[in-house]
């Protein structure tokens, strides 16, 4: 059996991985909060100067949402390419069939991204939710900013406010 440890947490890193500050997002392809968040998230980063970086896992809430396991591990098999699927994806939540998975991968020159083949990446998934789970994260997307729980807003002016960031 494949263990937690076994998977770098902070392998979908925004930002400079050397970032003093850490952003942990727990998100879900097809939540609607979380396609709202990302703006504000790239918005904090891009405008950090590189002192915050922002780590994404995966936290799909399968019983609500049916295509978020699926739209989880077409991230994960677009590689290198996982920021600009992620992007595809939460502009797209209501479009998140292997049809549409393919063509978004075939977009962003990304290989195979649907079907057995991406099985494989299932237990990096399950290492994220399982991350998620021992936080006590209920609902997506759910952040940490530098291991502590954040409740504000998931606005701008109220993330650059929780992280003391020079305006």
């Amino acid at each position: 059996m494949t263990t937690r440890s076994e998977f770098d947490l902070d392998r979908h890193v925004y930002g400079d991985p050397s970032a003093p500050v850490t952003v942990v997002e727990y998100g879900d392809f097809e939540c609607p909060y979380c396609a709202a968040a990302a703006p504000e998230l790239r918005k904090l980063i891009d405008r950090s100067e590189g002192s915050i970086r922002l780590v994404f896992r995966h936290f799909p809430i399968f019983t609500i949402h049916p295509y978020a396991l699926t739209a989880a591990l077409a991230a994960e098999a677009s590689g290198e390419l996982f920021w600009k699927m992620h992007d595809l994806l939460l502009t797209h939540q209501s479009q998140l069939t292997d049809v549409h998975l393919r063509a978004y991968a075939a977009r962003i020159g990304a290989g195979d991204v649907t079907g057995e083949a991406v099985q494989r990446f299932r237990p990096a998934v399950v290492a994220d939710y399982t991350s998620g789970a021992e936080l006590d994260v209920r609902g997506t997307p759910t952040l940490f900013i530098d291991g502590r729980a954040y409740l504000g807003r998931v606005s701008y002016p109220a993330l650059r406010s929780a992280v003391r960031m020079p305006s």
